[in-house]
Formats: structure tokens, C-alpha cells, sequence
């Protein structure tokens, strides 16, 4: 295959993921409560924690990052952590195992009224599953952003949206696309007098 059909199958896919995902009422209410979720939090001067691995820990700094920082909106910083910076992550997986590494700073960090989202394009990340898990001894919300089946993680989380792909870049391409349209519409009703 050369590198024009190759372009071409990629973009065509990733289009019709996108297409069904928009055509799906039940995914985009999930959205909407994603955002729900979102303002709550920051009404209630909660902060929101985010985790993954790999391509996915990149999309939960990029989301922290817009969040603490700017997305589009010129406003106040809103508090969020990615959860997993390398000094920690060293120490816990040496110390306890990888499998810790969130839900260990997570313990550290959280509070009450707090937000944790788990993002797992296999949806078998056991170390979000551990972090989902404290937050439910905490009595803290969870969301998770999933691909394929959802994997077990599905069962863990308050709040599930699951992108039905078959790899992992065409999942993450879902997430970011979640990840920043959630700003967005959180920031309209957090600040509706900069709209």
C-alpha cells in the first residue's frame, strides 16, 4: 500500500469514529455529564486529578496544562494535576509497584469533593484501576475515558465513556477531542459573562 492510501484509510477511519460517536445521543449525554461533573467540582472549590499511561498520561498533562493554565478562555487558573510526575513515579514503582503509582499520590492529594479521571484506551490499566479504587473509599467521583470493550475498568468508574476503536491512536484521538471540548463547555458555564 503507499503512503497516499495509507493517509487516505487513516483519515477515513478516523472520520467515521468521529461520525458515530457524534450520531450516538447516549455518548454525547455522557459528555454532558462529563462537563456536569467538571463544574460541580470547581463550584464546590474542588480540583480535578487526571491519570493514564503512556500517550495517555501526555493527554492528562495537556488537560491539567489547560485547565491550571489557558484553554481558550482568558480566566482564572482551575486546579489540576496530572497525577504521575517522574520523581514519584521512580520512587513508589521501586518501592511498591508500578501498579501504585496513582493511587499512592492520589491518597496523598485528594480530597473530598475532588474529581478523578482515569484515561485507558485498553481499559485494563491496573494502576487506574487502583487510583479509581481509593477514590471509592474516599467517597470521591470518578471518570473514566475508555476504548475498545472498556475492559474491566468499565465497572470501576462513576462515569464511563468508551470509544469502540480498535487502536489505541484512533481511542486517543477520541479523548483529546472529549478532553478539549469538556473545557470548553465547562468554562461556558463557569464564566458565561466572557462568552
Amino acid at each position: 500500500m503507499d503512503t497516499f492510501e495509507v493517509w487516505k484509510n487513516a483519515l477515513k477511519e478516523a472520520h467515521k469514529i468521529l461520525t458515530d460517536f457524534m450520531e450516538s445521543s447516549s455518548q454525547i449525554e455522557k459528555c454532558s455529564a462529563f462537563t456536569r461533573k467538571i463544574v460541580e467540582t470547581y463550584k464546590s472549590d474542588g480540583n480535578i486529578f487526571i491519570c493514564g499511561n503512556g500517550g495517555s498520561h501526555c493527554d492528562a498533562m495537556h488537560f491539567a496544562e489547560e485547565l491550571t493554565g489557558k484553554n481558550r478562555l482568558d480566566r482564572k487558573p482551575l486546579g489540576a494535576l496530572a497525577l504521575g510526575d517522574p520523581s514519584h513515579v521512580t520512587c513508589v514503582g521501586n518501592d511498591y509497584g508500578f501498579e501504585h503509582v496513582f493511587a499512592r499520590q492520589f491518597a496523598a492529594l485528594a480530597r473530598r469533593g475532588d474529581l478523578l479521571i482515569g484515561l485507558s484506551t485498553s481499559g485494563n490499566s491496573k494502576n487506574v484501576g487502583l487510583a479509581f479504587d481509593e477514590a471509592k473509599q474516599r467517597g470521591i467521583t470518578t471518570v473514566a475515558l475508555l476504548g475498545r470493550d472498556g475492559g474491566w475498568l468499565k465497572d470501576k468508574a462513576d462515569l464511563v465513556i468508551i470509544i469502540p476503536a480498535r487502536t489505541s491512536d484512533r481511542v486517543q484521538e477520541m479523548h483529546i477531542k472529549i478532553l478539549h471540548t469538556v473545557i470548553d463547555a465547562a468554562e461556558r458555564e463557569l464564566f458565561p459573562s466572557s462568552f
